[in-house]
């Protein structure tokens, strides 16, 4: 190695290459930046990503320490160096691109060049002395891209969706009580548009909250599946250049940093290759997306107007909404989620198609699973404090409006069929249309049922 003040001279395999003399990463991160130039996107972008490689490195060196397979002065620099990144420092010397060839290679080999010139610093020594710390031989030592980058994937998305549950618990919490400020306000539900029968703008909301609960769980049923890690496989499941017992202790190792309960890959070979949790993760993702999607068009539904559409609820009014229509507000909360689950949608088939593209013993195509995976679980969690603290914790039943319908609305005499028949019931919600009347009005026309006990039926009770 050669340096001068602006950069040091670093060689691989193809040969000689100048790399900035401040820069923590090396040739092979170097080489990666010249041939993806593609997203703009750096992994540095997932910060769980970057959290979760250093922290398999650490892993990796602490078991190779105890098999006496690295130095032990060595291995403390390296475990120094993981500990000042996961600490949140050098997350800028990840740099190569989230859109990436070689399984994620690229991505490997950043982490063990910004690990093992940090464990130089620590030791003294200037970036680029790999006689001293060697980004291949002692930071990947017993370790492939092929079980590090999948391992790491793994925990960055279990600590995605751990950001991504307490959001929606405050979601669907504000959805309840929005659901028991509104429990008594009585409102017509609708199936296919069309009016249907009597039902509270409290049960309506407390919905949402409920659907939100049910997402949760699924989330929490998928992170031990995801917690199954290959790490020890290397390259395609054999675990050739990992001693023995060095994947008894990285996994101990792991589970000491991490605080979860990882759990050994039952098969290496198959772990190697498959991508059935990551499929599972996006379905999961994209389930909640599309749940949230309907709810917000819902909300974007009952709120609009406020003069000609359905007026049922006010939303809190975040921002002027046109620059020619003067006083327009647009519900451009729940539009954002929209567009959150848009995204999702789409990046779910990414997902399915580069699952189902790897071949033989090892998926080439991880690198745009996990961006696609990462971004969209980022974005999710982003959006839904949004849509919370901004929008639903906000929401106003319309009370006028609502009680204005139900008086007159035709759907309510659905409840009247047991007492009065259905031919009965009929004839009355089409005299009360015709004479635009409230319905129990016409019901006495049509039935041997007084009005106040005609309304008395029609009131709505709790299931």
């Amino acid at each position: 190695m050669s340096t001068n003040t602006l950069s040091r001279t670093e060689t691989d395999s193809l040969g000689d290459a100048a790399v900035p003399a401040s820069a923590y990463w090396g040739i092979h991160t170097l080489r990666a930046l010249e041939n993806f130039p593609i997203s703009g996107t750096p992994i540095s972008r997932h910060p769980s990503l970057v959290t979760a490689l250093v922290t398999v490195k650490q892993a990796a060196v602490m078991a190779n320490e105890d098999l006496k397979l690295v130095p032990h002065s060595t291995a403390r620099a390296i475990i120094a160096a993981c500990e000042r990144i996961r600490q949140g420092d050098l997350h800028d010397q990840f740099c190569v691109d989230v859109v990436q060839g070689g399984a994620g290679t690229s991505s490997n080999m950043n982490a063990n060049e910004v690990i093992a010139n940090a464990a130089l610093e620590t030791l003294g020594f200037k970036k680029g002395r790999y006689d001293r710390v060697h980004p291949i031989n002692d930071v990947n030592r017993s370790q492939s891209t092929n079980d590090v980058y999948p391992t790491s994937v793994k925990l960055a998305i279990v600590s995605a969706f751990q950001l991504l549950i307490p959001e929606l618990e405050a979601l669907a919490a504000a959805f309840e009580e929005r659901g028991r400020a509104h429990a008594d306000l009585k409102k017509i539900g609708r199936t296919q548009l069309q009016d249907a029968v009597p039902m509270t703008l409290g049960q309506e909301l407390t919905a949402f909250g409920v659907s939100v609960r049910e997402d949760i769980q699924r989330i929490r049923e998928l992170i031990p599946l995801l917690l199954e890690c290959s790490l020890g496989a290397t390259a395609i499941g054999t675990g050739i250049t990992a001693g023995p017992g060095y994947r008894t202790a990285a996994l101990d190792h792991l589970r000491e940093l991490t605080g979860l309960p990882i759990e050994p890959a039952y098969d290496l070979f198959e772990a190697t290759w498959d991508t059935g949790a990551f499929l599972q993760a996006s379905g999961i993702l994209r389930r909640s997306a599309v749940k949230l999607s309907k709810i917000s068009s819902d909300l974007r539904l009952l709120s609009s107007g406020p003069q000609t559409g359905f007026g049922e609820l006010r939303l809190p009014p975040r921002q002027a909404g046109s620059s020619i229509m003067p006083g327009k507000v647009n519900p451009v909360i729940p539009e954002v989620i929209n567009q959150i689950a848009f995204s999702i949608m789409g990046a779910d088939v990414t997902v399915a198609v580069a699952a189902e593209s790897g071949q033989l013993q090892l998926n080439a195509f991880e690198p745009i699973i996990a961006h696609s995976l990462l971004q969209g679980i980022g974005w999710l969690t982003n959006g839904v404090r949004v849509l919370t603290e901004l929008c639903v914790t906000g929401i106003q039943g319309n009370r006028e409006v609502l009680e204005q319908r139900v008086s007159t609305s035709v759907g309510s005499v659905t409840s009247l069929v047991p007492a009065i028949g259905y031919e009965a019931a009929a004839r009355a919600a089409k005299y009360a249309l015709e004479e635009e009347i409230p319905i129990a009005e016409a019901v006495e026309r049509f039935s041997a049922l007084g009005r106040d006990e005609a309304s008395e039926l029609m009131s709505v009770r709790p299931v």
